[in-house]
């Protein structure tokens, strides 16, 4: 088992390849932190790249074997493939190598308590919800996000060594390699099947990551979520279960009410019969499960409940989970990170509710084998949709697949009786929308690759329509 010791510096020269990536760009932040000396490369320059030369890395934009300048351990991300020319030059010249998710399990070891938030959807904004509450209470964690959040300017604070707050993806089985004191499942649902054969090919993975844990350790688990409970067996130490009115959960969420924008409120009933009041700033039902697990996980981590009801309160969200970029015409132009079925879905059902006019979503795909093993899912999931226009497939990792098209599912959607539609760039789709949108209606685009550049560009260029 790899192993790394924060203070003692035996690796005191880290390479990390694909470090522009979220993840990647915050272990080495974090690292520059604690005086590591890092040294990365990556395939494009980015504004997270530029954060790292400021605090001191140098950084390679193209990946040679020549960047590989005898580090004393090289990281690379699951985006890299073995024909990489860096990873086999470290392995010809015997540098240790290990992948980022190795290296991050290996990192929160070095914490007395580290949280760690799973799941398919909800992982960026239970972490986030988490983050705020601890930085506003006499703790200074140390955390790792996978977007941006305002109180801590970025994806990355560099805290104490009483607490680590990270997401744990399970892409390519990354969680069987983390050790957390405090593991919360939000979910578990189909994705990622371009490493995972099926369901249960994932469901055994979570299996793994559970047996991982100590006597000491709790499991925080959404009771209402019928895959969660086919791990339950496998859970080390103390399971706390939470859920919507679900009179089998610990924590039960009753009482629950929405206001005019759809800010969810509710009473949750506590293990020891207590009712305490909360109030969300962030609008969704869905958003209730990830307010619940980061007021179980900061609670029965000694966070006082005032604190942890003020900061829910005060929460807006983080950048790209259903975040107000500007308006066109009275139109509210949004954006969202969502792309699997189950979060545009449930994303789309919250916005719906209190939309006045159209609700416009543009969709941009992301990954061939996610946009073809989940068609039929994709199909369904825009129903609360006036209208769904898909861009390009974003191929991210993947090499261009032609057996699969955005315009395959735009005809699903269109079978179904779908208002869609295949515009293939953004310069197309944002002049398209000058000539859609009217007062009152409200234009969502969606996808874990760069949509919120096109949101950005309908708000900024609506002077030239």
């Amino acid at each position: 088992m790899f192993e790394f010791n924060l203070k003692n510096k035996e690796y005191k020269n880290i390479h990390f390849i694909g470090i522009g990536g979220i993840s990647m760009s915050g272990i080495a932040t974090l690292l520059l932190k604690h005086d590591y000396n890092i040294t990365g490369s990556d395939r494009e320059d980015s504004e997270l790249i530029e954060n790292l030369r400021k605090n001191g890395a140098e950084i390679f934009i193209g990946q040679k074997k020549e960047n590989i300048k005898n580090p004393d351990l090289v990281v690379y991300t699951d985006a890299i493939l073995d024909d990489n020319e860096e990873l086999i030059a470290a392995r010809k010249l015997d540098i240790p190598v290990v992948t980022r998710g190795v290296f991050l399990g290996a990192l929160m070891r070095n914490y007395k308590n580290s949280i760690a938030i799973s799941g398919s959807h909800g992982k960026s904004t239970t972490t986030s919800i988490i983050s705020k509450i601890l930085i506003n209470s006499p703790e200074n964690p140390t955390i790792l996000l996978g977007g941006s959040l305002d109180e801590i300017e970025g994806n990355v604070h560099v805290g104490s060594e009483d607490f680590l707050v990270t997401e744990a993806c399970e892409y390519k089985g990354n969680i069987r390699h983390y050790f957390p004191s405090t593991v919360i499942v939000l979910n578990i649902d189909e994705d990622h099947l371009d490493y995972y054969k099926d369901l249960d090919d994932i469901v055994n993975t979570f299996k793994d990551y559970m047996r991982n844990l100590d006597k000491d350790s709790k499991t925080i688990l959404n009771l209402n979520e019928e895959n969660n409970k086919l791990i339950i067996d496998s859970v080390q130490g103390r399971l706390i279960t939470y859920g919507q009115e679900n009179e089998d959960a610990d924590y039960n969420a009753i009482n629950i009410k929405f206001d005019n924008i759809g800010r969810p409120s509710f009473d949750l009933k506590m293990p020891n019969g207590n009712i305490e009041h909360f109030e969300l700033g962030i609008i969704g039902r869905h958003n209730i499960n990830n307010a619940m697990a980061s007021i179980i996980a900061t609670y029965e981590n000694g966070i006082d409940i005032e604190t942890i009801r003020e900061n829910l309160r005060n929460y807006t969200g983080l950048h790209r989970r259903m975040e107000i970029i500007g308006t066109v015409d009275d139109a509210t132009i949004m954006t969202d990170y969502g792309h699997h079925p189950s979060e545009i879905e449930v994303t789309l059902k919250a916005l719906k509710e209190h939309t006045k006019g159209k609700l416009i979503c543009i969709w941009q795909p992301h990954t061939y084998s996610r946009t073809k093993l989940l068609i039929d899912k994709f199909a369904r999931c825009f129903d609360y949709a006036d209208e769904v226009i898909v861009t390009k497939i974003y191929a991210a990792r993947e090499k261009e697949d032609n057996t699969i098209h955005s315009e395959d599912v735009v005809k699903r959607l269109v079978d179904r009786g779908i208002d869609a539609k295949y515009i293939e760039t953004f310069e197309q789709a944002r002049d398209y929308m000058y000539k859609d949108i009217h007062k009152d209606d409200l234009v969502l685009t969606t996808g874990c690759g760069n949509p919120n550049v096109l949101a950005e560009m309908i708000v900024k260029d609506q002077q030239y329509k």
